[in-house]
């Protein structure tokens, strides 16, 4: 029977999302078990933290949180090869990630195998994101390489996969409470909290809280001609609060479900951009309040098939206010409210033990109101589809899957744009050329693209319908060697991916906090290159070291219009040599780290003259870090300097970065 998009549009109402994600327990609990637990098998040999999967990926765990003096997620992938962090400063600024030059647009963020996905502006600030429940966070060029996942891990150009610390506990102790508080420069203060209760054999439960503040004042320099001036960087504190609590059902691991629930709320200040002779704006803030619901149900049967179910409902509220805008009342005040409900089913099925196929589907309903005069008030309705393949030979690891995207989009008033109906493929291999399990070559094609968000479309006083999608063709070939040693060196890893972009209907966003101009910038052509290195050395038998260096390459040009003076031009913000090294030592409990960040020059508009050129920076920040039992309760102290060597720099055009700061943490787990 064929689906029909408009079907579904006009008789499925979101409240029916909503009783099926209520219902979801209900159908979770009823399934009947037919799996049996399978004997532990424990294998000892010396790990080796890279994440070998058909598609370039890294990883980061929360064991490495201290070593990269990571904060919240951005900071903590800002190493990753081939990652571009857009940073407006501070504590509070926006943080968005860009993955080989193809924009923030084109990530998407996964919590616990669900996306974040923000409609509006289609970027998800990873400022927002603390680290305290996150296990793990992986990201993977293409997509993840399971096939049994939502259709919306197949429909993004890159995925950033962020795991949650899940409950493990015993009947001896059923209980785990971690507190922690981090205080430092620019009056930060950052008490958190996370309890986990086992409730049963097969109950359990997380809770997590947390509240942080700061000043946000700090001092930076203006230089002009041979005078440099120092300032202080205001209006930008922020107060943010986070309550996230998880409840957790498992049979066994083939029959298992969970349900959570998650609220944030801040409050900031956005300082703007700095300009000579020219006074910041002050006393623009900005409020987020951001809540959504989750769940999960899997379940795997002895016959090959496997079930996933998500659910999820989401609601953001933003309001900004500038009480300075130049219009007829003398000040701007805005509010904006983003729902999505969100349904997807996913089934795997083992033909052979080496043949994997699956198929997934995902409905999403969005829409965004908003007090604005004249608003659109816009609806969109996505329906994806993917079937996926994935086989194994004895060197050849094969996997296809292709993906329907159906989108539709309705406004109260005005014109929207068309239906939008593509069909993307994507075909990943890897081959392992010797019978060294270590080496292996791998590459992947894949095609997709991405819609114009709401504020592309519909935001300011002329809203621009005529955007167009943005079509992607991504390319990569690369090799990898991770062995496992037994001498001096525990392991050796090296990742190295060239890797080529096509870009159509580039959508470039010309930043500024909250507003901007954005374009269709024509044709875009990516080369680059990201080479990873990490190893672990025993210096003695007390001392240890670990090194990781990771490299990129990245030369994106315009190739629209020979004619233009942008032809051949790097793309905006967008640096062709970034470095990231990460050095320590470890001596028992005690660890100290050093990591350091090279960006060559960059250009923050299309023309690439010298008025828009921005210098390179090196930033290091160094850590020491305690891991000990006191009074028999594992603690955990560190003591960080950012930006140890006090350098000036911006990452964004007008928006300097903080010099040197401190940061000081201190957990207990009782």
């Amino acid at each position: 029977m064929k689906l029909n998009i408009t079907y579904i549009y006009n008789f499925l109402k979101p409240q029916a999302l909503v009783v099926s994600l209520l219902l979801l327990p209900v159908i979770a609990l009823a399934q009947n078990d037919t799996t049996k637990n399978l004997n532990e098998v424990k294998v000892s040999t010396s790990a080796i933290p890279v994440l070998q999967t058909i598609v370039p990926a890294q990883q980061i765990t929360n064991s490495d949180f201290t070593r990269y003096n990571a904060f919240n997620v951005a900071d903590a992938i800002r190493n990753f090869a081939g990652v571009s962090i857009k940073d407006y400063g501070g504590i509070g600024g926006l943080k968005t990630v860009s993955i080989r030059g193809l924009g923030a647009n084109h990530t998407a963020i996964l919590f616990d195998g669900i996306q974040i996905n923000d409609a509006e502006n289609g970027q998800v600030d990873l400022g927002k994101l603390n680290l305290n429940n996150v296990q793990e966070i992986s990201l993977y060029n293409g997509q993840p390489p399971y096939l049994l996942q939502p259709a919306r891990s197949f429909a993004a150009a890159s995925v950033l996969s962020i795991k949650t610390i899940k409950p493990l506990l015993n009947a001896v102790k059923p209980y785990q409470i971690t507190a922690g508080v981090r205080a430092g420069s620019f009056g930060l203060f950052n008490p958190y909290l996370q309890w986990q209760q086992r409730l049963s054999k097969t109950w359990g439960f997380v809770l997590n809280g947390y509240t942080q503040y700061a000043n946000g004042k700090y001092p930076y320099k203006i230089h002009n001609g041979n005078a440099t001036t120092q300032q202080t960087r205001l209006s930008s504190a922020i107060s943010a609060q986070q309550i996230d609590g998880a409840i957790y059902w498992a049979k066994n691991d083939s029959n298992k479900f969970n349900l959570r629930v998650n609220y944030y709320n801040s409050d900031r200040g956005l300082p703007g951009p700095v300009v000579l002779y020219t006074p910041p704006p002050s006393g623009q803030r900005l409020w987020n309040e951001d809540l959504f619901i989750q769940s999960t149900y899997q379940h795997s049967w002895r016959s090959g098939f496997n079930l996933l179910l998500n659910a999820k409902f989401s609601k953001n509220n933003l309001r900004y206010v500038d009480p300075q805008f130049p219009n007829t009342a003398g000040f701007l005040d805005q509010r904006f409210t983003q729902r999505e409900y969100y349904q997807s089913a996913a089934l795997s099925y083992h033909i052979l033990p080496n043949w994997e196929v699956s198929y997934a589907a995902d409905l999403a309903i969005t829409n965004m109101t908003s007090d604005r005069p004249n608003f659109k008030y816009p609806t969109r309705t996505t329906l994806l589809n993917v079937v996926a393949t994935n086989l194994v030979l004895s060197k050849v690891t094969l996997q296809v899957s292709l993906l329907n995207t159906n989108i539709r989009e309705t406004v109260r008033t005005g014109t929207t744009v068309p239906n939008t109906n593509v069909y993307s493929p994507t075909i990943m291999a890897t081959l392992r050329p010797f019978n060294d399990q270590s080496f292996k070559v791998r590459g992947y094609y894949k095609y997709i693209f991405r819609v114009p968000t709401f504020n592309e479309l519909y935001y300011g006083y002329v809203t621009n319908t005529n955007l167009k999608p943005e079509f992607t063709n991504q390319y990569d070939l690369g090799l990898s060697y991770n062995k496992a040693l037994t001498g001096w060196l525990d392991y050796i890893g090296f990742t190295a991916d060239a890797y080529y972009n096509n870009v159509t209907n580039k959508i470039v966003y010309t930043p500024n906090t909250y507003n901007g101009s954005v374009q269709n910038f024509g044709k875009v052509d990516i080369k680059g290159l990201d080479v990873s290195v990490k190893t672990q050395a025993n210096i003695s038998r007390k001392y240890k070291a670990l090194i990781s260096v990771n490299y990129s390459y990245q030369n994106a040009q315009d190739v629209t219009d020979p004619t233009s003076s942008t032809y051949l031009n790097q793309l905006p913000y967008i640096p062709k040599n970034t470095v990231a090294i990460n050095a320590g030592i470890n001596r028992g409990p005690i660890g100290v780290y050093y990591n350091q960040l090279i960006s060559s020059s960059r250009y923050f508009t299309n023309n690439n003259l010298p008025d828009s050129y921005l210098a390179l920076y090196a930033i290091g920040d160094i850590s020491a870090v305690y891991k000990g039992l006191i009074n028999r309760l594992p603690v955990m102290l560190s003591v960080e300097v950012n930006n140890v060597f006090n350098k000036d720099y911006v990452v964004i055009q007008s928006y300097p970065m903080p010099g040197r700061s401190f940061r000081i943490s201190f957990q207990i787990t009782i």
